[in-house]
């Protein structure tokens, strides 16, 4: 899968949050809204994906994910919350503060650390 650079990550993972699909459609609006961005900055990331084909939208209309948009948004956003998980579980932090750390952490584990941080994770009992 192509990687994008973590701001526009972040888009992805919102888009998801917001209930974006390859067939639900998200409103740009609400991404800035999510994001606390101004339009413009989501016009131009929603350029950049969709040039590197992680996302559908017609001129000046919603957002649909393609397949693998989807795929890396949600895997983004499940990472984002089993370290969330784990942070608020097992080391103790408040929720406010493990969301925060999960979203510096969730960018820059390797997809590698990842899926063995998840079987170690199962054995722990968070799944």
């Amino acid at each position: 899968m192509t990687k994008v650079s973590m701001s526009h990550e972040e888009y992805l993972e919102a888009i998801v949050m917001l209930g974006g699909t390859t067939e639900q459609p998200v409103r740009s609006v609400d991404v800035a809204n999510k994001l606390g961005v101004s339009k413009a900055s989501v016009s131009k990331a929603i350029s950049s994906l969709r040039e590197a084909g992680m996302l559908n939208q017609p001129y000046y209309g919603d957002i649909t994910l393609t397949e693998s948009g989807f795929e890396y948004g949600s895997a983004l956003l499940k990472r984002e919350q089993m370290l969330e998980r784990f942070l608020v579980e097992k080391i103790g932090l408040s929720e406010e503060e493990a969301e925060k750390e999960a979203c510096h952490i969730e960018h820059c584990i390797s997809d590698e650390a990842f899926e063995k941080w998840l079987a170690f994770l199962k054995k722990v009992g968070i799944e």
